[in-house]
Formats: C-alpha cells, sequence, structure tokens
C-alpha cells in the first residue's frame, strides 16, 4: 500500500541526497575557480526521469488516499495525527505528495532564469542550454499533473459550495469559467440573480443561498454541452443579453456589461467546440459506418432508393440531434436519404424519382437539395405568422413600443414594427423576441386628440385598432 501511495520516492531521495546534491554543494566551493554547473545539470538530468514513474502513478495515488481517508477510520486518524508534527509544517500528506511533481519545473524556471543571467559567450552556456532542454522535457509532464491537481482541488470547493449534493468531484471534469449571472424570468421578465459553473462537459445553473461560511448554492438545472447552442439575443429593454439553449432547458441570461456578456459567449462557444472535436473520433467511426451500408450520393438522392436506418439503431432524431419518444417525438424515415429523423425535421416533401414522381415525406436537407430551395427562399414561403420579431426589426423602417386598444378592451403594451419590404403593413408584436403578431394594413383614421396624446385609428377589414 505504501508504494502504491508513494511510488519510488525512496529513488528519487537517493539521486538527489547521494548524486545531485553533493555534487553542486562541491562545485559551489569550487566557483571561483570552475564558475559553471551546466556541466553536472547535462550529465545528471537523464536521470531525471525517474520523476516520470511519480507523476505517472500520482492521480490513482491521490485517488487511493482519498478512498481510504473516507472508508478507513485508523488510516485517517495516523494521517492527521502525523500532519499536526511540526516537521509537516501544518500542511496536509496531499501537499506533501505534490512537492515531487513540483521540483522539476521549479528546476526548469531556475534554469532559466540562470540562462537569462549568464552571458552568451560564457564556457556554461552550451551546456546550461542544453540541461534546459532535457528538463523541460520531464517537466511537461509535471505540468500536466499540477494542473490536474489545481483542478481536483478547485472541484472540491465547488463540491463543498453545492452542499456536497452535485457528483462533480471526477478527473475527467475541468472547470472552464465561473460566475455571476442574471436571469431574465419568462413570465414577467424580472432579472433574477444566478450563478454558473462552467465545466468542459455540463454547465451548472445555480441559485444563491444564505450561508454564514462562505459562498453556497443550489443547482437548479444541470444543462450538458452535447447538443447546447449559443444566441446571442437583443433585447431593447434589458442589454447584455443571450440565449443558452440544451437539450435539458432554455435560459436567457443578461451579463453585467457587454464585455461580460462576450467573454461568456466565447468561453461557452469554444467549450461546446472542443467538445465535438473530442468526439470527432466517434463521429468518422460512425460516417464509415454508414458508408458501409451504401448511403445514397447526394447525387442519387431521390434517384435511387435508399436504406432505411434501423428504428433500433438511433435513439435521437439524425438531424436535430433530439431524444425520441413514443409520444411527442416519434420516428419518420426520409424517403430520400434513409435516416431516421422527428416530425419537424420530416415535415416537408418532395418528388422522388424512383417512386414515379410521387411526392414522399423527406428530411430538410433533402428537400433543400431536391427542390432547390435554399434557407431565405424557404423563409419567402413561410406564412407571416412565422417570421420572428427580431428578425422583422433589423430590416425594418421604425420600430419600437406603443400603446393599442381595440374595441372596448384596455390599453395594451406592444411592440411594433413597420417593415421596409411591406411599408403599408404595421407588425404588432407582445415583445421584440416573440414571433406571435397582429396584422394591420394601415388606412389612417383622423388624430384624435385623447388625454393629451395622439391617437391614430387603423383599420383592416372588420378589426379596427387604436394607436398611441
Amino acid at each position: 500500500m505504501v508504494n502504491k501511495i508513494f511510488s519510488n520516492i525512496s529513488s528519487i531521495n537517493a539521486f538527489h541526497s547521494k548524486f545531485l546534491l553533493p555534487e553542486l554543494e562541491k562545485r559551489m566551493q569550487e566557483w571561483e575557480t570552475t564558475p559553471r554547473i551546466g556541466d553536472i545539470l547535462q550529465k545528471l538530468a537523464p536521470f531525471l526521469k525517474m520523476y516520470g514513474e511519480y507523476v505517472k502513478g500520482f492521480d490513482n495515488a491521490m485517488e487511493l488516499v482519498k478512498n481510504m481517508t473516507e472508508r478507513i477510520p485508523q488510516f485517517k486518524a495516523v494521517v492527521e495525527e502525523i500532519q499536526k508534527q511540526k516537521i509537516c509544517g501544518s500542511l496536509t500528506l496531499q501537499h506533501h505528495m505534490l512537492e515531487p511533481v513540483q521540483r522539476i519545473p521549479r528546476y526548469e524556471m531556475l534554469l532559466k532564469d540562470y540562462l537569462r543571467k549568464l552571458p552568451p559567450d560564457s564556457p556554461d552556456w552550451n551546456d546550461a542550454k542544453k540541461s534546459l532542454e532535457i528538463i523541460s522535457t520531464a517537466a511537461s509532464h509535471s505540468n500536466s499533473a499540477i494542473r490536474k491537481m489545481e483542478n481536483l482541488k478547485k472541484l472540491l470547493e465547488i463540491y463543498e459550495m453545492l452542499g456536497e449534493e452535485e457528483d462533480i468531484v471526477n478527473p475527467s471534469n475541468e472547470l472552464i469559467k465561473e460566475g455571476q449571472i442574471l436571469k431574465l424570468a419568462a413570465r414577467n421578465t424580472s432579472a433574477q440573480e444566478r450563478y454558473l459553473f462552467l465545466f468542459n462537459n455540463m454547465l451548472l445553473y445555480c441559485v444563491p443561498r444564505f450561508s454564514l461560511v462562505g459562498s453556497k448554492f443550489t443547482v437548479r438545472t444541470r444543462v450538458g454541452i452535447d447538443g447546447m447552442k449559443i444566441v446571442e439575443t437583443h433585447n431593447e429593454e434589458y442589454p447584455h443579453t443571450f440565449q443558452v439553449s440544451g437539450k435539458e432547458r432554455t435560459l436567457e441570461l443578461q451579463a453585467s456589461s457587454e464585455q461580460d456578456k462576450e467573454e461568456w459567449i466565447k468561453a461557452l462557444q469554444e467549450t461546446i467546440d472542443a467538445f465535438h472535436q473530442r468526439h470527432e473520433t466517434f463521429r468518422n467511426a460512425i460516417a464509415k459506418d454508414n458508408d458501409m451500408h451504401s448511403e445514397v450520393s447526394t447525387a442519387e438522392l431521390g434517384k435511387r432508393a435508399p436504406r432505411w436506418i434501423r428504428d433500433n439503431e438511433v435513439t435521437m432524431c439524425m438531424k436535430c440531434k433530439e431524444s425520441f419518444n413514443a409520444l411527442t417525438r416519434r420516428r419518420h424515415h426520409c424517403r430520400a436519404c434513409g435516416h431516421v429523423v422527428c416530425w419537424k425535421c420530416s415535415d416537408y416533401k418532395a418528388q422522388l424519382e424512383y417512386d414515379g414522381g410521387k411526392l414522399n415525406k423527406v428530411c430538410k436537407d433533402c428537400y433543400q437539395i431536391i427542390s432547390g430551395f435554399t434557407d431565405s427562399e424557404e423563409k419567402k414561403r413561410k406564412g407571416i405568422l412565422e417570421i420572428e420579431s427580431a428578425e422583422v426589426s433589423g430590416n425594418s423602417i421604425v420600430c419600437s413600443f406603443l400603446q393599442y386598444m381595440e374595441k372596448s378592451k384596455p390599453w395594451q403594451k406592444a411592440w411594433c414594427v413597420i417593415p421596409k419590404q411591406d411599408p403599408l403593413v404595421l407588425y404588432m408584436y407582445g415583445a421584440p423576441q416573440v414571433s406571435t403578431l397582429y396584422l394591420s394594413e394601415g388606412k389612417e383614421g383622423g388624430p384624435p386628440m385623447m388625454w393629451g396624446l395622439k391617437i391614430y385609428s387603423l383599420r383592416h377589414s372588420q378589426p379596427s385598432l387604436f394607436i398611441s
């Protein structure tokens, strides 16, 4: 058990006490006649590779100590008793175990400083330079272990901040960013204080809770990075907002400043990109598997019957990646490519040559390839009620909040837009980010004065609206 925890620490100690330290002490005594240390380090630097074995087993040793401390009371008591001794300097066993890992980076740092202060024509320059190259290689392994240790320490701190209820202490979890944020409530758009912990594989959306001992939080939602999308939103009343859309939940968040917003968006997007890159090998394997099943090429779409992917081969839509279920998201097959898709992604029809030109259900991608319609052309074919406010507002003559009244109903607030493409049409939305609208073709009546305000009357068929 001791060997598993401390690995080859005895060999490392023997190397320093019997070789490296005596050589350096002897050279210090001879410094006036032989002012150089590069030759000693170059000769002994290869032996520093023995640190590699210690660093390699460091993670397992730390995990072993953690498990034994939790499960074996006698072991915990012995360790705590030793840590109380003056020689330990009030440091834990884990801190002392980290010392050998930090030793090589310290050698590298000291040698770099030595070279910076050494004249280029010094007889020790070449030996010191070669020694630094050897030590730097060994230091890269130690630095990796140090980062893992620091990350594990941070995970433990967060674990305590979350009331030890979330299972996040895992070497595979890496903290990317954390910080305060405001969440816009869906019902009344009030800003609520929240706290985010962004990891390499998930986002923890937390609510602060009162505590006398440091910051404490309760996890409200855990949003996976897989399938996450980041959208920069534009809200007239609430600046610096952005949207995090995941499989588990979609959040509209407000940063403290434009810089804070950009930093969050950058961190989230880079985390998403890194996650996808790590899974590239898996996706390539899937693609090769699909090739084995003779997928229909783009040029053959609609001309040759595809091989249908079996229902039990997939658990989520092969287009939008949403999970299937028996009630609201059932499986459908695209008749052009054979992929299994959900109803939203298969709500298209195209004429397929292999079926005598008959209309068949196809996915959006195949529909655009077969029909030739692009995304922009497809938007033109949508009903007017499907156009979102943000899209219309960005290409408008004028847009702002107005008050309106219909018949004897009370005055209400609406986001009103007159688009450039339809200057005789007034779009009325509940807010700048929604898609439900009223449509009124403007025929101006007289502007009567009411309560000191100008009131305009708009009529379209039967409805009649008063706008202020």
